[in-house]
């Protein structure tokens, strides 16, 4: 599947990415700046803080509540769209997903 990420420079990146992979593990794969996911992905760090754009909110769902704690200590302003990106696993519903790396 498809990803596209709106990178803090302004300028986008699309990437093939295997289903079962989370968005964090894609974006570090792909060079993606502003998403580290300090913690491997284990839900402790909010360091893969991303938007997703507004047409995919619905597909990718909200946070649960775990995660929606830790959105309140990302370096970038919280928004609606917030998700830690650890949290979102591609599979073929999501092709074309687009997200927006925070501006801190």
């Amino acid at each position: 599947m498809k990803v596209t990420w709106t990178l803090q420079d302004g300028g986008t990146r699309t990437a093939d990415v295997a289903p079962g992979t989370n968005m964090m593990e894609a974006a570090v794969a792909n060079g993606i700046n502003g998403v580290v996911g300090e913690c491997g992905g284990c839900l402790s760090c909010a360091t893969c803080h991303v938007y997703v754009a507004d047409d995919w909110a619905d597909k990718t769902g909200g946070p649960e509540d775990f995660e929606d704690a830790m959105l309140d200590a990302t370096e970038a302003e919280r928004k609606a769209t917030s998700r830690l990106s650890c949290q979102i696993v591609a599979d073929d519903s999501l092709d074309g997903l687009h997200l927006i790396v925070p501006t801190p």
